[in-house]
């Protein structure tokens, strides 16, 4: 059984980016962050703002979107290796 790359790509984009979006409304009504701040020497424009959580928002999309997909691929890659050999040593 194989894992939609793309299907995977989107649910973790989304999932990251809605994460980030998050955590960033809440460190601004509660006052702090001062790990999240750290962010922005990952995301280039990324502040503790309305702003910087659009921001944190697309760049938690596009970064989960990219490791969703590439987990996809190597799981892909893995299970079907793991697969063959299975059937190799059952016939």
């Amino acid at each position: 059984m194989n894992l939609h790359k793309t299907a995977l790509g989107l649910a973790s984009g989304i999932l990251t980016g809605l994460c980030i979006f998050v955590c960033t409304i809440w460190a601004m009504f509660k006052g702090g962050g001062n790990t999240l701040i750290l962010m922005n020497q990952f995301y280039i424009g990324y502040s503790i703002s309305w702003i910087g959580a659009i921001v944190g928002l697309a760049w938690g999309f596009v970064s989960g979107f990219i490791g969703g997909w590439v987990f996809a691929l190597l799981y892909n890659i893995f299970a079907g290796k793991c697969c063959e050999e299975a059937k190799e040593k059952t016939e």
